[in-house]
């Protein structure tokens, strides 16, 4: 929450020092843009409106004395929902800024439309490194985290802790791909290499045909190329199967300690 508060501000700041003719009518307005309903939700949802509110009020509830309003939506972790959304708000509901928006997919289908209307964008929930890459905008700000960092905190100390060997089992869609190949290249780099991978689709319930192939791969690390409500899934699941007991261990690329607190910490032992 603390971070989503940071991310209000630095938003905040970024509409105020641009012009002020740029700023829609005499109020600040701030969009916060997130999965409310489904495996992400916990994670943002109305927690992150709440965090934004605060840090409204926080920052004094104006900036160079016009008022700062916030704004919410869902986007169902859906690119042209996503994309809709933001071009009703920066085209039609004078929002100056769009924060947050996990799920990496519907990120850059909103950076697509926030460079072309040269709107700013906060990004503070996904985690593609292509946003600053390759789709990268001048109007965008990257903050939390990315997939280089993630690869390369956890794929570095992995390996060198004898984890060489990777199977990975990656969320299909802009997250997932982005976080196994930067990940991948970690691995590479530190002499490890990587025996396989399987796509799984976005808020899969059942993992079992997916754990049976990394199981199967003899890999050492079974790299967890997710997030959320997958995440949490993959891992009961993989408890389940005795992959721990097997002498296999799970790599959790993006874990946070609400997600442990939801498996307990029985079903977390070889992560």
């Amino acid at each position: 929450m603390r971070l989503s508060r940071l991310a209000i501000i630095a938003a905040a700041l970024m509409i105020s020092a641009a012009a002020q003719a740029q700023i829609s009518g005499d109020t600040v307005k701030i969009g916060i843009l997130n999965d409310m309903s489904g495996l992400y939700a916990d994670l943002g949802g109305q927690g992150s409106v709440e965090a934004a509110r605060m840090a409204v009020a926080d920052f004094g509830d104006n900036v160079n004395g016009k008022k700062i309003e916030i704004i919410s939506a869902d986007h169902q972790n859906k690119p042209d929902v996503g994309g809709a959304i933001a071009r009703q708000w920066y085209d039609n509901d004078g929002v100056d800024a769009i924060v947050d928006v996990p799920t990496s997919s519907v990120a850059l289908a909103v950076q697509d439309v926030a460079r072309e209307r040269k709107k700013v964008f906060l990004i503070s929930g996904a985690a593609s490194s292509d946003l600053t890459g390759k789709a990268c905008s001048a109007t965008s700000v990257h903050w939390t985290y990315d997939t280089v960092a993630l690869g390369n905190g956890t794929g570095s100390a992995v390996v060198k802790a004898g984890g060489d060997t990777w199977f990975f089992i990656t969320a299909d869609y802009a997250f997932g791909h982005a976080l196994e190949r930067d990940t991948t290249a970690v691995v590479q780099a530190n002499g490890g290499k990587v025996v396989g991978s399987v796509k799984v689709p976005l808020n899969t319930a059942d993992f079992s045909s997916y754990l049976l192939q990394a199981q199967a791969s003899k890999a050492k690390v079974i790299g967890l190329a997710n997030a959320g409500g997958d995440t949490i899934n993959s891992i009961k699941q993989a408890a389940e199967f005795g992959l721990a007991e097997g002498g296999q261990k799970l790599a959790g690329l993006l874990v946070f300690v609400s997600d442990v607190h939801s498996l307990g910490l029985k079903t977390a032992q070889g992560l």
